[in-house]
């Protein structure tokens, strides 16, 4: 398909992409936002798109990702911002954890928490909390990077199932 061709194609389905994108964000202004970003990127790609290929389903699959990832960028973002407000508070608190004993006795049972994880996912978590990425501690355990990933998603979830009594 030529670059007229396609770029008249992409025009044509204008319509169709704002009413798919009101549909998707419940907002004018958003919905205009994310069809003016999904005709960037549809540009931008445009030579992955192959003729064979339902043009309006592939434009608007480049729509629904942009939104499912803006979405969890603002999910994101917000969670950061919580947990900064609460270091915040914990800062202004000014309770010096190391003669706090609630702190000594909290820590002491995350501790043992830790220490309760089956051993084949207690390893991979273990280095992923000292910053190890997951292809290095794929590399170093000799296993494929999503074991690694299982392994970590699986200790925090036993973590979370034995700490309930921290949860807010």
């Amino acid at each position: 398909m030529s670059t007229l061709e396609f770029n008249q194609r992409l025009v044509d389905l204008g319509q169709i992409m704002e009413y798919f994108a009101i549909g998707l964000t419940h907002n004018k202004e958003e919905a205009l936002d994310l069809t003016q970003e999904t005709y960037l990127k549809a540009l931008q790609y445009r030579t992955k798109f192959r003729n064979n290929v339902n043009f309006k389903a592939w434009v608007l699959t480049i729509m629904k990702n942009t939104f499912i990832n803006k979405y969890n960028r603002k999910a994101k973002y917000g969670s950061m911002i919580q947990s900064e407000e609460k270091h915040k508070a914990l800062m202004d608190n000014k309770v010096d954890p190391i003669n706090d004993p609630q702190a000594v006795l909290r820590q002491k049972e995350i501790e043992s928490a830790i220490g309760q994880v089956k051993d084949e996912y207690k390893e991979s978590f273990l280095l992923y909390n000292k910053g190890y990425k997951y292809k290095e501690i794929a590399e170093q355990l000799d296993v494929p990077i999503g074991t690694v990933k299982s392994r970590i998603f699986l200790a925090r979830k036993e973590l979370m199932d034995s700490l309930k009594s921290y949860k807010n």
